[in-house]
């Protein structure tokens, strides 16, 4: 398996692929279920994450995904079955929203021990067309495992959640984790962030799985982000410009 990689599992079907050495410490999830499995998230397409997919399971891959930003899709390139929300198939198939320089720059920006074989210079952004749109609502059924989209809007226009009704995982992507969460650039909106924190306040979780940092984080950060947003509202602060803002577990940059 390539060390650019760690894998935790956190159940028998279920495995956390993370990049651990890289300043975003990105997760990505693979779900196996009896007839297939999902794969939510790619990476930074620093290496090639589908040789650790390949070594976890045999069963057919589809990857979904949370949102069409660089850290999430770099591997998208290794596979053949890709679905994304309506919102951002035009990002993924015809043009990414940030400048591929841009892009360039947040890999690097800080020190790392990259993969030997990985070079800036030739690091590109896949550009594929998706096979599947996903909705608000779609059932993902893997075999004797089913998963709901959610879409969750505000980090980006097509921002989705992924929840697990039998297990009650919710696969948070770049909603809910402990870390900056990010409403401040062009494509984001932080009412819209808002609305889709407490759009998914109300599920049933007893596992929170982010795409970033910590992987193993409270299920009340949800009503903590929820608080803090509501915080900033009532403040007239939740509009883009007013910076940073530090809280117990988490900052929110507007």
């Amino acid at each position: 398996m390539d060390n650019w990689f760690s894998v935790s599992k956190i159940d028998d079907n279920t495995f956390a692929i993370n990049e651990d050495k890289h300043w975003e410490e990105t997760h990505c999830y693979l779900l196996c279920g009896v007839k297939n499995a999902l794969l939510i998230d790619t990476g930074l397409g620093v290496a090639n994450i589908k040789k650790v997919v390949d070594s976890l399971t045999l069963l057919p891959v589809l990857v979904v995904t949370t949102h069409i930003h660089w850290d999430h899709i770099g591997g998208h390139k290794y596979f053949e079955n890709i679905a994304v929300h309506e919102a951002e198939k035009d990002w993924l198939s015809i043009k990414f929203p940030i400048p591929l320089q841009a892009v360039k720059h947040n890999l690097v920006c800080k020190p790392c021990d990259f993969p030997l074989d990985f070079s800036i210079d030739s690091y590109q952004l896949p550009k594929i067309s998706p096979q599947q749109i996903l909705h608000d609502g779609d059932c993902l059924d893997l075999g004797e495992r089913k998963i709901t989209v959610i879409h969750t809007p505000g980090h980006s226009p097509g921002h989705c959640c992924f929840y697990e009704p039998e297990r009650k995982y919710l696969y948070s992507g770049d909603l809910i984790y402990s870390g900056c969460l990010d409403a401040f650039y062009p494509t984001t909106d932080p009412q819209l962030f808002w609305q889709s924190v407490k759009k998914i306040q109300h599920l049933d979780v007893e596992r929170v799985l982010p795409a970033h940092h910590q992987l193993n984080i409270p299920v009340n950060i949800i009503n903590s982000i929820e608080k803090a947003f509501s915080q900033l509202a009532g403040e007239g602060r939740l509009e883009q410009g007013n910076g940073i803002f530090d809280f117990a577990d988490f900052q929110i940059h507007i």
